[in-house]
Parts: C-alpha cells; sequence; structure tokens
C-alpha cells in the first residue's frame, strides 16, 4: 500500500468551530496535520424578541424551510416552547441531510430534501417547490445571508417571510497567523466552505499588508462553485470538490495537494 494521500501536508480549516472536526480527522487520518482556523462562528441573538413574535404564527404556514443545522439548533427549541405541538399540517425542508436528521432529532417525522448537492437552488429545483402559489413560507435562518430562496419562491407566488435565530461573526481579527504559516512552509491548502468565510479571508489577507499576495499561491478547496464566484476577480488557486461532504473534500485535498508542479 502506497503512503498516505496527504503525507507530510498542512491543512488549514476555516469552518466554524464544531463543524470541522470530522475533516479533522479525515485529514489526519490520510498522513495529513490539520489546523483549525474558523471563519465563521455561530453565535446566539442578544434579542430573541423578533424571532418570538414571528415563529408565533407558525401555525398559519405550510412550510417551515430551514437552511442550516444552525438554524435547528437555534431555532427548534424556541419553536417548540412557543408552540402546543407542531401543526399537522405544516411541511418541512431542510437544505441538506445533516440538517433534516437535526429537525429530525426534535420529532419532526418528514422533512423535503435535494438529492444531490445541498444548496438553495437544489431545493428550489424540487417539484414540491414549484407547486407553492398561494402558500405561506417561513425561512428559519441566521441572520443575512443569500436571498435566492425567497426571491424564487415569492416569484412563484408564495407569500415568505425570514423567521432569523442565531448570527455569523468573524472570530479571527489577523491573517498574519496563515501568512506566517505559509511563509514556515506549513500551509499546503485552505478549506473554504462558505461564500462569507472567503469573503473574511479575502477581507483580512488584504488588510494584512496591504495585499494577498502571498494567499495567492495557496490552494484553496471549496465545496461549491458560488464559493469560487466569490473570489473571481482575486487570482486565486480554487479547487471545486466534485460532491458535497467531508469525504469529498477529501478526494478534492488528496488531489490538488499531489498534482504535478
Amino acid at each position: 500500500m502506497g503512503a498516505p494521500g496527504l503525507s507530510g501536508k498542512h491543512v488549514v480549516i476555516t469552518r466554524p468551530p464544531g463543524q470541522a472536526h470530522k475533516l479533522k480527522a479525515l485529514v489526519e487520518a490520510a498522513g495529513g496535520e490539520a489546523t483549525l482556523f474558523p471563519l465563521i462562528a455561530i453565535t446566539a441573538l442578544g434579542d430573541y424578541r423578533s424571532f418570538d413574535q414571528t415563529i408565533a404564527a407558525l401555525a398559519d404556514y405550510d412550510w417551515a424551510i430551514f437552511i442550516s443545522s444552525n438554524a435547528v439548533q437555534h431555532g427548534m427549541p424556541r419553536i417548540l416552547r412557543a408552540v402546543d405541538g407542531l401543526p399537522p399540517h405544516l411541511r418541512f425542508a431542510a437544505i441538506g441531510p445533516v440538517t433534516a436528521s437535526e429537525l429530525v432529532a426534535f420529532g419532526v417525522t418528514e422533512v423535503l430534501i435535494p438529492q444531490h448537492r445541498f444548496d438553495s437552488e437544489s431545493l428550489l429545483a424540487l417539484p414540491q417547490m414549484h407547486d407553492v402559489r398561494g402558500k405561506k413560507c417561513m425561512i428559519i435562518r441566521g441572520i443575512g445571508g443569500r436571498e435566492v430562496l425567497a426571491k424564487t419562491l415569492q416569484s412563484r407566488g408564495a407569500d415568505v417571510i425570514f423567521a432569523e435565530c442565531y448570527q455569523r461573526v468573524n472570530p479571527q481579527t489577523d491573517a498574519r497567523v496563515l501568512q506566517a504559516l505559509w511563509q514556515n512552509k506549513q500551509l499546503d491548502a485552505l478549506v473554504v466552505t462558505s461564500s462569507e468565510a472567503m469573503r473574511h479571508l479575502l477581507q483580512l489577507a488584504e488588510a494584512g499588508n496591504g495585499n494577498a499576495d502571498w494567499l495567492r499561491a495557496v490552494p484553496i478547496c471549496v465545496n461549491h462553485a458560488r464559493i469560487a464566484e466569490e473570489a473571481s476577480d482575486h487570482h486565486l488557486h480554487l479547487c471545486v470538490a466534485d460532491a458535497p461532504g467531508d469525504e469529498a473534500m477529501l478526494q478534492c485535498l488528496t488531489k490538488t495537494l499531489n498534482e504535478p508542479t
């Protein structure tokens, strides 16, 4: 058997705390070294009055659509306290299987999810998301984020409202830690798995010394073409995983870091 696919390679994972450990274990099992440098941290809101007022009307809605597992973790406990049992007519949708499994843990018995890629576009492609004229849809998410899901559902005749139950912040203030790793040959690839994290990375790198030249020398593996598009004007070495999930990201890293130079 040959050497592990990432033997001697140093990978920095920028996922939020608590969401990077499986990939870290996979990298290390492949012989690599993984460092966590979260560019997004998920935190509770300081004031939940708006969220609580929104979910109080949940029984009037046809669909509850959860954007992430964070939306489930921060939203469902408050929803269950606010309503006397989940409305029997209410249908649930989730952006992917991880989010769906979180809903099941809170007693939801049936969740609509995409089958291949796990994003808003894939959810919107499902027949059930086309048949929404006259339907009321509540999108449970963090503050901010993409608008494509809401706008598309509205264009199809749905009445859409957001229920925002958490926030994303950048816990990092200085990219010189990453630059130092690169200069010391301890940074062979970065993993970035959201457009927001990519924006934070670029802002930090450019703020560090006025430019991000060092970042252009580092392969950056992402899990969606949309994230690559976020950085398309910066001439970075971007590699897109073939599928969602940690195993596909590991394959992306292995392929990228073993390409002939």
